[in-house]
């Protein structure tokens, strides 16, 4: 399961989270985003308990979107220990973000 995160509780949710997080940050006008979400969602499934998965609609928490400097999306961050430590821009196969997730486990 995916969470939705925003401005207001980005920092709690993602950045002070015990778990490694996916971030998926995404807009509703965006084609690349809507083929990406529901691979997001799978791998929410095949990964939970292990690491948080969450999604930020860029449109309306620009701040989140602004204080990482996302400029194209979607765009995927990993975030270990508040720390972004990987990144992934643009659509991707499912196995691309796993491969990038399962080493922070």
């Amino acid at each position: 399961m995916t969470i939705e995160v925003n401005d207001s509780n980005f920092e709690e949710l993602v950045l002070k989270s015990d778990k490694p997080v996916l971030v998926d940050f995404w807009a509703e006008w965006c084609g690349p985003c809507r083929m990406i979400g529901p691979l997001v969602e799978e791998l929410s499934d095949d990964y939970s308990g292990k690491a948080v998965f969450a999604k930020v609609d860029v449109d309306s928490s620009p701040g989140v979107a602004s204080k990482f400097g996302i400029r194209n999306i979607p765009t995927i961050l990993f975030i270990k220990n508040g720390e972004v430590v990987d990144k992934q821009v643009g659509a991707v196969p499912k196995s691309n973000l796993e491969a990038k997730l399962i080493p922070l486990l």
